[in-house]
């Protein structure tokens, strides 16, 4: 598998690291948390790097609205958290998953709202297919994100949840990132070593 020189420095940094390093929400140790998976799909446009996300449908009843990655619960039809991933992707996208290659998968995390225990699979699209929303019961909106949008500290700043609990969120155009999709961008991108230097001061409610 042949990867752009700016991804294969962000899969070698990410390598041997552990779920602390992404998240302060680890799985429950009983095994009660739903195992789920969402796909980071980096790819190339116009020879920029980016990344897959989607709007939530607004009538949802969990992260109704919410930017994320593709992804979902792991059905008992999926074999483990990539096919689950590359599934869900296909479902809510339209994806061509015979152009995705998956690199790595990145330690379990937990949402605790949800007690969701979510896979993070990374995955290099090779040949990038059109995408659009697919399951308008799902997603309201697809976007392929610039990684330099996201790493302007112009666009970056942090949200305060109404529990009193900080994170770092993004806003691009009209998406406005936060949560578990934003805590796992900040963190891949501090980990690879391309963030870029920010306003932590920026605080929205």
């Amino acid at each position: 598998m042949t990867l752009p020189a700016w991804m294969s420095h962000m899969v070698d940094a990410v390598s041997n690291t552990s779920a602390a390093t992404f998240s302060g929400f680890l799985p429950p140790a009983d095994g009660s948390a739903r195992p789920s998976a969402v796909l980071l799909l980096f790819g190339e446009r116009d020879g920029r790097p980016d990344v897959l996300l989607t709007e939530r449908a607004h009538h949802l009843r969990r992260h109704a609205g919410q930017v994320s990655f593709p992804g979902g619960v792991i059905d008992p039809d999926d074999d483990g958290p990539v096919a689950a991933a590359l599934r869900e992707g296909a479902e809510e996208t339209g994806l061509d998953i015979h152009g995705v290659d998956v690199v790595t998968t990145l330690p379990t995390l937990w949402i605790p709202v949800t007690n969701y225990a979510v896979t993070p699979v990374l995955a290099w699209w090779r040949e990038p297919s059109p995408v659009s929303v697919a399951d308008p019961q799902e997603v309201a909106s697809v976007h392929r994100v610039p990684l330099d949008d996201l790493l302007d500290p112009v666009n970056r700043l942090q949200f305060r949840h109404p529990s009193g609990t900080v994170g770092p969120a993004f806003r691009i155009g009209d998406l406005w990132i936060w949560g578990f999709t934003a805590g796992v961008l900040a963190r891949l991108f501090q980990v690879a070593g391309m963030e870029r230097p920010w306003d932590r001061t920026r605080i929205r409610t």
